[in-house]
């Protein structure tokens, strides 16, 4: 009798980034994120660790606070303090922007957690390639 062995599941998730390529010419969206669900204190800190190093420290993350579940007004990622903000822009509810001081401001795309997938590509795809340009 053998035993198939079944592969450990990650203790993460992938996580679900989509970023734009670098360019000196400042963008209006920079990629997109698809995170797993509303809950920040989970989703934020899969997201800030898997960001590109040269991005440098994100110090604040601001969200729309009608999506996203409520959280405090600061959070420990990585033994680092990210602040986060809440916003009401009807404009952009579906955005995460976040800012290192020194380094710059990023603007994601937040594709919502329940899209399936066959509808969430297209959406990361277009917010790191063509719409991203700008």
């Amino acid at each position: 009798m053998t035993t198939a062995l079944q592969p450990p599941l990650p203790s993460h998730p992938v996580l679900r980034l989509r970023l734009a390529p670098r360019s000196d010419l400042p963008r209006s969206i920079d990629g997109a994120w698809w995170p797993r669900s509303y809950d920040l204190l989970v989703e934020l800190p899969r997201l800030l660790a898997g960001l590109p190093r040269e991005w440098g420290h994100i110090t604040s993350v601001t969200v729309n606070g009608a999506v996203w579940s409520a959280a405090p007004g600061r959070i420990l990622v990585s033994n680092q303090v990210v602040r986060l903000r809440r916003a009401q822009a009807a404009n952009a509810p579906h955005t995460v922007v976040l800012l290192a001081p020194g380094r710059g401001r990023w603007d994601l795309v937040v594709v919502p957690p329940d899209t399936a997938e066959d509808a969430a590509e297209p959406l990361m795809a277009a917010a790191a390639g063509a719409l991203g340009e700008g």
